[in-house]
């Protein structure tokens, strides 16, 4: 028997706010990762880390807010808890592989390709493993073509939303990146979905007959939110993070008017021509 499928159950509410948690999981960890590469004396495994989380975080709420709204009309549905936190789990660790590539590697070919490859696939790991956790009288089958459609929306979107953070200065293009990320979760989420068919075995209850969905998964979703909004705070309170690359610690600002070379007089001279923070020094300076 073939079930009747709704991945839509409330509306519009179910994707919009899933997209916004997406949104806000991969703009907090892409800021984060394009800190750790354009400020190399930070701690930089420190805010890899931190970025992979709040990214992994993202991804696993995001799926899990969009399962609010699904539903198969003949049979209730439940989830097995351990193989639902195993997906975030995938989710941090494939993440943060592909974000340590880049955070360590740079802005090079290679490592965006690689990191956004395996970004990209901890984001459809995720998706698939959370689809395994679900448990109804009935067995999932997929569409193998839009499977693989989905996938390549994930890798494709993430690689771009990486290339974007480190390669594009400010908070705008960060929030852009983000934005980049929430289509790459959302997209390949709702492309997977409809690869979806439900087989049921036998004669299913009626729908409502078992656990409410949202009652099983809001009490799980609430850790990894409060996490992103502690990723939050975090991100708000450092000005690195908020205003982008910041001038060199140290430096004097030295930019030569003409052609001139330092003595190296231990009393500090400098030869005519040098321009120090904006005020031209003449050669009986000291």
């Amino acid at each position: 028997m073939q079930g009747t499928v709704d991945g839509f159950s409330y509306g519009l509410v179910t994707p919009v706010a899933a997209f916004v948690m997406a949104w806000l999981g991969g703009a907090l960890g892409l800021r984060c990762t394009a800190r750790s590469v354009r400020n190399r004396g930070s701690f930089k495994a420190g805010w890899l880390a931190l970025g992979a989380t709040a990214i992994g975080s993202g991804i696993w709420s995001m799926h899990f807010i969009a399962m609010l709204g699904f539903s198969v009309d003949e049979a209730p549905i439940a989830y097995d808890r351990p193989v639902v936190f195993a997906g975030l789990g995938v989710a941090v660790l494939m993440t943060g592989i592909g974000i340590f590539l880049v955070g360590y590697r740079g802005a090079t070919p290679m490592a965006l390709v690689t990191g956004g490859t395996i970004t990209g696939l901890g984001i459809a790991s995720m998706h698939y493993l959370g689809m395994a956790g679900m448990r109804l009288q009935g067995a999932l089958a997929y569409d193998t073509v839009t499977v693989a459609a989905s996938v390549v929306i994930a890798v494709a979107a993430a690689t771009i939303a990486l290339w974007a953070a480190v390669s594009v200065h400010g908070l705008l293009a960060g929030l852009g990146a983000g934005l980049v990320m929430g289509v790459a979760v959302s997209g390949m989420h709702y492309t997977g979905m409809a690869a979806v068919s439900v087989h049921l075995h036998g004669v299913a209850g009626a729908a409502g007959t078992g656990d409410d969905p949202a009652a099983l998964l809001l009490p799980m979703l609430i850790g990894p939110v409060i996490f992103l909004v502690l990723a939050g705070v975090v991100v708000m309170f450092d000005p690195l993070l908020m205003l982008g690359e910041p001038r060199a610690p140290g430096s004097m600002d030295l930019r030569p008017g003409v052609p001139a070379r330092r003595t190296g007089s231990p009393s500090g001279y400098r030869a005519p021509g040098w321009v120090v923070e904006g005020k031209r020094h003449r050669s009986d300076s000291w």
